[in-house]
C-alpha cells in the first residue's frame, strides 16, 4: 500500500514538472539558448522598447562570451546604457569606463568617458553625507576635460564641475557652523578659516567673516582670564577687517557690537588680574583654575600645528 502511495507521488510530480517545463516563458527559453546572436539581437530589442531588466539579464549572459569578438564593442557599449538606464550608475560608470579603455580609438570612447564621469555625478550624496563620491566626480569630470579639451561636452562638464564644488561649499560652511552651535567656538574658528581659504570665492563670505567674529568672541569669552585679552584682540581684529571689508553689510553694526563687547572683556579680564594681585583668594582659585591639567579639547585635536586665521 506504502509503495503504491510512494509511486503515486513520483508520478505526480513528474507530470507537474513536465507541465512545468512546457510552460516556460519564451524570454526563459530564450536565457536558456545558446544561440548567442538571437540572443544579442533580442537583447537589442528589449532595450529599444525599454525593458531594460530583460535586456540586461541577456547582456550579463552575453558579455562573457562575446569578449574578445568584434561584436564586443557595440554590446559593451549597449550593457553600458542598460545599466545607466536602470539607474544603476555604480555599475554604469564601470562598464562606460572599461569601454573608454578598451576601445579608445571608437567614435564612442570620449562619450563613454563622459557618461562614466557622469554617473559619479549622480552617485555624488546631499551635501550633508560624506562627499567621496563628489570628489570622485570632480577628478573625473576634469579628467575628461583634459583629455578631450576641444569636446562639445566641456561646458557642460565643468558646469557639473561647478555644480559639486558648490556641493562641498556648502557642507565645508554647514560644518564650521555645526561647531559653533555645539559651543566648539575655536573648532569654528578654523573651520570657518578653512573654508574661506579653499573656496574664496564662496557666497558664504560675508556671513563666515561675520560668523568667524562671533566664534572668537564667544572663544574669548569661555577662556581662562590669563588667556582672555590675547583672544579678544583676535576678534577684535577680525571685526575691523570685515568692516574693511564688507563697508556696506547688513551685518556691521552686529560686527561693532562684538568688538565693544571684546574690549569690555578685556577691560574687564584686565581688572580681575590686577585684584589677584591684592587679593590672595581670588589669586589662589585663578591659580587653581588655571592649573588644572587640560586634555586636548575635541576643538584642538588633529589641528595642533594649524595656525587660526
Amino acid at each position: 500500500m506504502f509503495k503504491k502511495q510512494l509511486l503515486f507521488v513520483l508520478s505526480g510530480a513528474l507530470v507537474l514538472s513536465v507541465m512545468l517545463a512546457g510552460c516556460k516563458s519564451s524570454f526563459e527559453k530564450l536565457k536558456a539558448s545558446n544561440d548567442n546572436n538571437k540572443k544579442y539581437q533580442e537583447a537589442i530589442k528589449y532595450y529599444n522598447k525599454r525593458d531594460y531588466s530583460k535586456a540586461l539579464e541577456l547582456f550579463d549572459d552575453l558579455a562573457q562570451r562575446y569578449r574578445g569578438q568584434t561584436a564586443a564593442e557595440d554590446l559593451f557599449y549597449y550593457y553600458a546604457y542598460t545599466n545607466y538606464k536602470l539607474k544603476d550608475y555604480t555599475s554604469a560608470r564601470y562598464q562606460f569606463k572599461n569601454f573608454a579603455d578598451t576601445y579608445g580609438g571608437s567614435p564612442r570612447a570620449e562619450e563613454c568617458r563622459f557618461m562614466a564621469a557622469y554617473c559619479f555625478y549622480l552617485d555624488s550624496p546631499v551635501f550633508s553625507l560624506d562627499q567621496d563620491n563628489t570628489t570622485k566626480a570632480i577628478d573625473a569630470l576634469q579628467l575628461f576635460i583634459n583629455l578631450y579639451p576641444k569636446s562639445d561636452r566641456v561646458a557642460e562638464a565643468s558646469k557639473l564641475i561647478q555644480n559639486l564644488r558648490d556641493k562641498l561649499e556648502t557642507k565645508a560652511f554647514e560644518n564650521a557652523k555645526l561647531y559653533l552651535t555645539i559651543g566648539d567656538y575655536q573648532s569654528a574658528v578654523i573651520a570657518f578659516g578653512n573654508a574661506l581659504r579653499d573656496f574664496p570665492d564662496t557666497k558664504y563670505a560675508e556671513e563666515m567673516d561675520f560668523l568667524t567674529i562671533k566664534a572668537q568672541y564667544m572663544y574669548a569669552k569661555n577662556s581662562q582670564e590669563i588667556h582672555q585679552q590675547e583672544r579678544y584682540e583676535q576678534a577684535i581684529s577680525f571685526a575691523d577687517q570685515f568692516t574693511d571689508k564688507y563697508t556696506a553689510s547688513k551685518l556691521l553694526k552686529d560686527a561693532a557690537s562684538l568688538k565693544k563687547d571684546s574690549q569690555d572683556g578685556i577691560t574687564n579680564a584686565k581688572r580681575v588680574l590686577a585684584e589677584a594681585l591684592t587679593d590672595a583668594k581670588l589669586a589662589r582659585k585663578l591659580a587653581r583654575k588655571d592649573s588644572v591639567s587640560r586634555a586636548t579639547p575635541p576643538s584642538e585635536k588633529g589641528n595642533e600645528n594649524q595656525k587660526m586665521p
